[in-house]
């Protein structure tokens, strides 16, 4: 199985990016696949999109709903989409989560906006990160 078939086999995958001082933030986000790589959504004024703007590092790894890793993660470069590609990324999401993929969509455009969410891509290495807690 290929990294992106197994962190998109789950319903949750931890994003994981970081701060200016290099600190880790690890968010669970729903996943799916766009053009053979893994993609997110989320909202556009959030925390990790300013991350990301900054920095593109970033790592995927599989969990629950809570964010508890399930598989080992894996290093990527995180890209932010334009409105096309965000909106592939909402096809997906549709398709992926069904009811609950579109309900959350429709409530999220109502409350922002379609310019209020972004998908971002991510690029991902081909083997797993060094688990920087394991390391310690």
């Amino acid at each position: 199985m290929t990294p992106t078939e197994e962190l998109t086999a789950g319903k949750y995958a931890l994003l994981t990016t970081y701060r200016k001082d290099g600190t880790a933030v690890g968010t669970p986000v729903w996943i799916v696949v766009v053009g053979g790589a893994p993609a997110v959504w989320t909202s556009a004024g959030s925390a990790k999109v300013k991350r990301v703007r900054r920095n593109a590092a970033v790592t995927l790894a599989t969990c629950d709903f809570r964010g508890n890793h399930a598989g080992p993660p894996y290093a990527g470069r995180a890209t932010v989409l334009d409105a096309a590609g965000t909106e592939l990324v909402r096809a997906q999401i549709r398709r992926k989560y069904g009811l609950s993929g579109r309900l959350t969509l429709l409530m999220s455009q109502l409350r922002r906006g379609k310019a209020g969410t972004v998908g971002m891509a991510i690029a991902l290495a081909d083997r797993p990160a060094v688990d920087q807690a394991a390391a310690s």
